[in-house]
C-alpha cells in the first residue's frame, strides 16, 4: 500500500524527509479496524513529533498522521460496533502508526461513525480537534451542556486554530457561557466572530483592557490553545478568583504557584491519554465523535476545514507541515485522495 513516511526525525528543510513509500498491508485483529483512507488532515502534533521522533525499533520508517476518514475494509474478530462498507472518521493513536497510509488499522472504540452531510475532506478535519475541545470543555473543565441561563464567562486564547475553531461552536451551540475568543489578523477574527463567539478580542493586545471596554468582569474559565508561555501573566491578571485555567500546548515548565491566590484550578487536555493508557472509559471517544456527527447533520456544527491541498503525498504533506508550523492556519488543512 502507498504511504508517505521518513526515516528519522527531521526539520522540514532536510534534504530527506517525508517520503512517498510502500509498507504492506495490516491485518485487523482484535478491536481493530481496517480503514481505507479517504482524506487526512494535519494537526501540530504532527509536526512536532516529525521534528523529534524516530522510527520506532525495528521500523524502517515512521508514518505520521493523527486525523482520517474512510472506509471501513474489514474488522478484527472483536468489533461489533461497526461493518464492512461503513463511513467512519477518527483520530487515531500516537503511539500506532499514523493515518498518511491507504490502509490504516484504528481500534473501533476510538472511531465515530461519519457525519452524513458531510464529505470525506470535510470530516477529516473534525476528529482530533473535536475530541480535544470536547474533553477539555466537558470532561476535565467540567462545563454541564444546556442552556440554562449561565453568567459565567469563557475566554479561548488562539481561537482560530483547529481546537479554537471546534471548542468556539461547542461552547455556544451547547451551554450558555459568554464566549470570548482571541485572533489577530482581520481573517481570523472574522473567521471566529463566524463560528459563534460573542465577542472576539486581540491576543497581541492587552487582554484586561479589551475585556474592560467590553464590560466583561474578570473571566470564569480561560483555555489557552497557543503560546501559553507567552500568555501567562495575561491569564493570571483577567482569570477570576476560584476559576479554571485549561490548556494543551506543550511547555518546558509551568509554575502553578501563581494561581494559589486566586484558588484557581489547572486542567491539561491530552486527547490521546485514553488511547495510550487504554483507559476503562476508552469508548468514550466513539460515543463523542458519534454526538458531534449528529451535531453537525442538525445544522448546530460545522466542518472547520479551511484549506485543502490535494492528493495526499509527500509533496502535499510537506506544504500543509509548513502552514501548520508557521502559526498563520484558520481552522484545518486537510489532504484529499491518493495519487
Amino acid at each position: 500500500m502507498k504511504a508517505i513516511g521518513y526515516t528519522q526525525a527531521h526539520a522540514l528543510s532536510a534534504p530527506i524527509g517525508l517520503q512517498d513509500i510502500t509498507l504492506p498491508t495490516p491485518v485487523a485483529q482484535g478491536h481493530d479496524l481496517l480503514v481505507e483512507v479517504r482524506a487526512v488532515s494535519v494537526n501540530p502534533v504532527d509536526t512536532k513529533v516529525r521534528a523529534s521522533a524516530a522510527p520506532a525499533l525495528g521500523q524502517d520508517y515512521k508514518v505520521l498522521g493523527y486525523d482520517a476518514s474512510g472506509i471501513v475494509r474489514a474488522v478484527g474478530p472483536d468489533v461489533t460496533l461497526f461493518k464492512e462498507g461503513d463511513h467512519v472518521y477518527y483520530a487515531g493513536a500516537i503511539q500506532r502508526p499514523g493515518t498518511n497510509s491507504e490502509l490504516h488499522l484504528v481500534d473501533e472504540r476510538i472511531v465515530g461513525h461519519m457525519p452524513a452531510s458531510l464529505d470525506f475532506a470535510q470530516a477529516a478535519a473534525l476528529p482530533l480537534t473535536s475530541i480535544t475541545a470536547w474533553e477539555l470543555l466537558f470532561d476535565r473543565l467540567g462545563v454541564q451542556p444546556g442552556k440554562k441561563p449561565n453568567p459565567k464567562s469563557l475566554l479561548v486564547i488562539g481561537a482560530a486554530g483547529g481546537v479554537g475553531s471546534i471548542l468556539i461552536q461547542l461552547a455556544r451551540r451547547l451551554t450558555a457561557l459568554t464566549v470570548i475568543g482571541t485572533a489577530s489578523r482581520p481573517e481570523t477574527k472574522a473567521w471566529v466572530k463566524a463560528l459563534g463567539a460573542h465577542h472576539v478580542i486581540d491576543h497581541t493586545q492587552p487582554l484586561t483592557e479589551q475585556l474592560a471596554r467590553l464590560g466583561v468582569p474578570p473571566v470564569d474559565i480561560v483555555i489557552s490553545l497557543t503560546h501559553t508561555g507567552d500568555h501567562l501573566p495575561q491569564i493570571l491578571e483577567v482569570l477570576a478568583p476560584q476559576g479554571q485555567f485549561g490548556l494543551i500546548d506543550d511547555l518546558p515548565t509551568l509554575d502553578v504557584m501563581p494561581f494559589k491566590r486566586k484558588a484557581a484550578s489547572v486542567h491539561w487536555e491530552m486527547m490521546f491519554a485514553r488511547p495510550m493508557f487504554n483507559t476503562p472509559d476508552l469508548i468514550a471517544q466513539h460515543h463523542l465523535l458519534n454526538e458531534v456527527a449528529q451535531l453537525v447533520d442538525a445544522g448546530l456544527v460545522r466542518t472547520t476545514l479551511a484549506e485543502n491541498f490535494g492528493r495526499i503525498n509527500a509533496d502535499n504533506l510537506k506544504r500543509a507541515h509548513a502552514l501548520v508550523e508557521s502559526g498563520t492556519a484558520r481552522g484545518k488543512v486537510v489532504l484529499e485522495g491518493w495519487n
